[in-house]
């Protein structure tokens, strides 16, 4: 994806490149028992293939090419449509791909929690937006000192309360912060999740922060994918009027005085369902030449899916995009074997909760290797139920796929599956070109 000695901005290449060293052994599950022992950077250097490396199933794979085909495709519209990418790295909680990431333009990098925050720094992020409000004192203190530590460490968390204000205040003052923490305003919506719900609260919240001398307001966030979950007409105008709500809420701040001073304005949103809608709400011009970057934080398209983006995706509705934009691929795989065939129509496959994401759609069965080596296409199974390390196929043909035949699924919502997995192959073919490691 990027050559391995290009330095790449915002992030510590050298802690990246340093992932090579780690031992290959038992703690990562389907690595060959012939690579134990063995750096990730030696057992690479021996361009091992998948089919005959000596990986035991399940297991995880990622595929190079759609990979490089989507960090190019998100980056191509995003400059195209006047908007900053800061992906949300829960998704992977891999550095190897945020490093891709940023070496294809993104302006940072979106984490959920304080324990993200410490590995994106263990990195060297340089640029983190935090799309939560932190009131962990503990959380808090840390951040203080890695602010006050790194000069270049930018930073910003959103806020939706008055007392969420105050003891993010407290906190800082009790730690000894010399460097103020930035902070955007939360725009919720009636029934969802975290934000204020009004333009009234929204200026309280303002109210708060200006009034403390430890806390910056730079700017409002949202999320969209909080307020609607599907795809239908009304959920896309839903989207459009939630939009509109965030546009109205940072003209009334600015033109209350609250952004005053600033270089820029940060107005923030995005999942990777409607970011279409996002760049037209927030990249367009704004009144009074405000200031504003609008940032999309859109996290799972580096690796798409074969489910829940594959069907709410932009690219994935094309009456929704002006002109031929072309589609993300599915970049992950799993492959399990089928290892009983207990009564017709029925067959078990060595994968289940524990390493497949199911919380949207159930895995999806593409292709099947048999002892052959040759790959072909399924049609007409599908996975009716997981159990914990059992996948239950339905088979219409009695004779595909037989025991000992490998079963490559596609899987649905990728922020569910890379958890499940420490160490990744990514696959250019059959050769295994690297290994991603992931931290959660």
């Amino acid at each position: 994806m990027r050559n391995a000695e290009e330095p790449v901005p915002g992030i510590d290449d050298a802690a990246v490149r340093a992932l090579h060293d780690e031992v290959i052994d038992w703690r990562f599950k389907g690595m060959p028992a012939e690579a134990f022992g063995r750096t990730v950077g030696e057992f690479l250097a021996g361009r091992p293939r998948l089919s005959d490396a000596g990986f035991v199933g399940p297991l995880l794979v990622l595929d190079r090419p759609a990979m490089e085909h989507n960090l190019r495709t998100m980056a191509d519209w995003c400059s195209r449509h006047g908007i900053r990418l800061a992906p949300h790295g829960k998704t992977t909680m891999a550095p190897r791909l945020f490093q891709h990431q940023l070496a294809h333009g993104a302006w940072g990098i979106t984490a959920a929690t304080a324990s993200q925050l410490r590995v994106y720094r263990a990195f060297g992020v340089r640029r983190i937006l935090l799309a939560n409000q932190l009131v962990d004192p503990a959380g808090l203190a840390w951040l203080a000192g890695e602010l006050d530590r790194d000069p270049d460490f930018e930073f910003c968390c959103l806020v939706d309360s008055v007392r969420g204000a105050h003891l993010m205040a407290e906190a800082l003052a009790r730690a000894g912060a010399s460097r103020q923490v930035d902070v955007l305003v939360e725009l919720g919506a009636a029934g969802g999740r975290t934000g204020v719900r009004d333009l009234a609260g929204a200026r309280e919240v303002a109210d708060a922060v200006a009034t403390s001398p430890m806390l910056r307001l730079v700017g409002v966030a949202g999320y969209e994918g909080a307020v609607v979950h599907d795809v239908t007409e009304h959920d896309l105008s839903t989207v459009d009027s939630y939009l509109s709500g965030t546009r109205e809420l940072v003209v009334d701040l600015a033109r209350a005085g609250y952004f005053a001073g600033l270089d820029q304005v940060i107005v923030t949103s995005g999942g990777s369902a409607y970011f279409d809608q996002v760049a037209e709400a927030l990249a367009g011009p704004w009144p009074g030449d405000l200031p504003v970057v609008p940032v999309l934080r859109s996290g799972a398209y580096v690796v798409h899916d074969d489910g829940f983006y594959r069907v709410r995706s932009p690219f994935g509705r094309q009456h929704r995009l002006a002109g031929d934009e072309p589609p993300f691929r599915p970049a992950m795989r799993l492959w399990a074997q089928v290892i009983s065939r207990p009564e017709p129509g029925l067959a078990l496959v060595t994968m289940g909760r524990r390493d497949a994401s199911f919380d949207q759609d159930l895995p999806e069965p593409q292709v099947v290797r048999g002892s052959d080596g040759a790959v072909r296409e399924l049609h007409s199974c599908r996975v009716t139920e997981l159990a914990d390390q059992h996948a239950f196929l339905a088979v219409p043909d009695s004779e595909v796929p037989r025991i000992g035949d490998w079963v490559g699924f596609g899987l649905s919502h990728p922020c569910t599956v890379f958890d499940k997995w420490p160490l990744i192959p990514v696959v250019d073919g059959d050769t295994v070109v690297d290994l991603v490691r992931t931290f959660f």
